[in-house]
């Protein structure tokens, strides 16, 4: 190779595109499963394999570029139809497309040997291949008639795309300074406010007002990627599960065009993955319960996008059989709960709880009561809700939501005994003053009346153990999982402002109520406020002083 050519960068090109052409290959296989004479699919399959061979081959990947020729005779053979294809032949496809997945990464890293699994997966497609040959009287392998063009050179960008490939780290670089240049623009803007400038002044503050917001949600919008890559691998979940449980499912999707911040994205494949599997294998029945039952033996799962008052949501949905509401009761007496006091949003929290499962023995999926609860405290850190929906016989439906960006939010802050605190702006319903019986209460918990509505609350200036002297307090009401409310109360109030989050030290990392904090415009630092973490905290300081203490009841049934 040329000594001025970037070999680093093509290399690191040829990973993204084959990761990129791989996830399209597994797709296409799964689909060609239920379709096996579509030659479009046949051929996006073969030009695959065909252009990453190409490149392996240019780049030096000796092993890659064997495994690949097998595999592409294997698949001339599904061309000229001598290989029928079927659920053997697809699940061999499918590991050779895992073995690939796992080869290329090896080779970039240095490692262009193949392993002992990986020879045997090249041995089982070099005998169907062999097979294939020998049905069709071919002494050697040849390229279908239809041939794929040529493969596409490393790096080579398609036109109609109109793409570019960017580095991560220079897009968090890029949010970094956005960041910075907010938190100069509220610096000066307070300076503004605080002296006597000239109009001209206040104009050209806000013409930078303008530029830098424009700037920010350009780079907001480079950050943005659509979910159709990170909804689509879940078919290979689905596909391989249902056949491990003797199940039938297909996967339906909605909103795969949905574009999402790429850190979003990177930190919600896991939760996901634990709900798509929950649902196949708490949710839908095998196929001759369900003919029994009425419905379609193929069972169906949903996985639905779309963005809703700024935020992104993401619904699971199966029309399984729903929640095993005696399961259900029977954890709740364990756990000390009355079924009967609860209601039914109350009850479908529970399947949220640690150790909580419906799973009749454990098995490799299921059974040790630690999915939801994972899925819950996951999508919590990202600042997000995670609720639940069930009818029996009828099926399961998850929704998250979660924000578009974990970089910048809008906030609205609060003063607490001096010091200022940020609450996500998504978490905040209305803010009114605290009415005069409740203000000489000097509890750190009760409940107030809002509009006929019983609405409890937490005092920060108590839960963080500060003093104050200030004689009007605040309620700031905020929204819970499941459509709840309660209230923090507050000494004051400062509005809404654009926050950019910064992460916290690794000493105060875990603290609970605490998901950031930002800089103000008066270079002071503020805590960004966890309300579900923060309300929760509070219930269990709250049990300790349960005895006499009022509202602590009703502030556990709202907030638990």
């Amino acid at each position: 190779m040329e000594p001025d050519v970037d070999r680093e960068g093509i290399v690191q090109t040829f990973l993204g595109e084959s990761e990129e052409g791989l996830a399209a290959m597994e797709e296409a296989l799964i689909a060609l499963e239920s379709l096996p004479d579509d030659a479009e699919l046949l051929g996006s399959i073969f030009r695959v394999a065909h252009t990453l061979k190409g490149n392996a081959a240019a780049l030096g990947y000796e092993g890659l570029v064997r495994f690949c020729h097998t595999l592409e005779d294997l698949l001339e053979g599904l061309c000229d139809r001598t290989v029928a294809m079927g659920a053997d032949l697809t699940a061999v496809l499918l590991r050779a497309v895992d073995a690939l997945g796992e080869m290329v990464p090896a080779a970039v890293g240095g490692s262009d040997v193949l392993t002992r699994a990986q020879e045997d997966i090249l041995g089982q497609l070099g005998r169907r291949a062999a097979a294939a040959r020998s049905e069709a009287g071919r002494p050697a392998p040849s390229r279908p008639v239809e041939s794929p063009s040529a493969p596409t050179p490393v790096g080579a960008t398609r036109a109609s795309a109109r793409g570019l490939r960017v580095g991560l780290d220079k897009l968090d670089r890029m949010l970094d300074l956005t960041g910075e240049i907010a938190i100069a623009r509220n610096r000066l803007r307070r300076s503004l406010e605080q002296g006597a400038g000239s109009a001209g002044l206040r104009e050209a503050q806000g013409e930078v007002d303008r530029l830098s917001a424009d700037l920010q949600q350009l780079v907001m919008k480079v950050r943005l990627v659509p979910l159709r890559a990170t909804l689509r691998q879940h078919l290979r979940t689905v596909r391989d599960l249902a056949a491990a449980q003797a199940k039938q499912a297909r996967l339906v999707m909605e909103g795969e065009d949905v574009e999402v911040d790429t850190s979003v994205i990177e930190h919600v494949r896991d939760p996901l993955t634990h709900m798509v599997r929950n649902a196949l294998d708490h949710g839908i029945e095998r196929p001759e319960a369900r003919q029994a039952r009425g419905k379609d033996p193929v069972g169906t799962i949903w996985l639905r996008a779309r963005h809703e008052a700024g935020t992104i949501v993401i619904e699971i949905a199966d029309d399984g059989a729903g929640l095993d509401r005696d399961r259900i009761f029977e954890n709740a007496r364990r756990r000390g709960l009355d079924p009967a006091r609860l209601d039914e949003a109350e009850l479908q929290r529970l399947v949220f709880e640690p150790g909580f499962s419906t799973a009749e023995e454990v098995t490799a999926l299921s059974g040790r009561g630690i999915g939801l609860d994972v899925v819950r405290r996951n999508i919590r850190a990202l600042r997000g809700t995670v609720g639940i929906r069930s009818r029996s016989g009828q099926g399961t439906t998850i929704t998250v939501r979660l924000p578009l960006t974990l970089a910048i939010i809008d906030g609205f802050g609060v003063g607490v005994a001096g010091d200022t605190y940020v609450i996500p702006l998504e978490n905040v319903a209305e803010c009114l003053e605290l009415p005069a019986e409740a203000s000489r209460d000097g509890e750190g918990h009760g409940v107030i009346n809002l509009r006929g509505t019983a609405l409890p609350y937490v005092r920060l200036r108590h839960l963080f153990g500060a003093r104050s002297d200030v004689s009007r307090e605040h309620v700031v009401v905020v929204r819970q999982e499941g459509g709840g409310r309660a209230a923090l109360v507050v000494d004051a109030l400062h509005g809404e402002s654009q926050t950019v989050i910064k992460p916290l030290g690794r000493l105060f990392r875990g603290v609970p109520g605490i998901a950031g904090s930002a800089i103000l415009g008066s270079g002071r630092v503020a805590l960004i406020l966890d309300v579900p973490a923060l309300l929760g905290h509070a219930l269990r300081g709250a049990e300790a002083v349960r005895a006499g203490a009022p509202g602590v009841a009703e502030l556990e049934a709202t907030v638990s």
